[in-house]
């Protein structure tokens, strides 16, 4: 379950199916994977229902330690990354790599 959204982007997109700051070809997969990342119920069902291995599913390092990663489209840039804990989605977000992270928690 999804419990909260990092960005008005990854709400709108939940909420509507569309947003203004991605591109449209981009829309129809990043509502699949937010729709896939509401249904499951545990880390080990996103990884064998939700995501086959070209989408990248993969922990980030650095600062960002802790998050997890997941490609829209691989070469774009695209992407949603969050934290997973206690089953439970936090801090999902849809953005592109160079892209200022802003730190907009909006509850599902």
């Amino acid at each position: 379950m999804i419990r909260y959204f990092g960005n008005k982007i990854t709400f709108d997109f939940y909420h509507s199916g569309s947003c203004k700051g991605v591109p449209r070809q981009f829309w129809q997969r990043a509502v699949h994977l937010l729709e896939v990342m509401e249904a499951v119920e545990n880390f080990e069902e996103l990884k064998e229902k939700g995501f086959p291995p070209s989408v990248r599913l993969h922990p980030l390092v650095g600062q960002r330690k802790g998050q997890w990663s997941i490609d829209i489209h691989k070469t774009s840039g695209w992407r949603i990354t969050f934290r997973f804990e206690k089953n439970e989605f936090f801090e999902v977000r849809v953005w592109t790599a160079g892209e200022k992270l802003e730190s907009n928690l909006l509850r599902n």
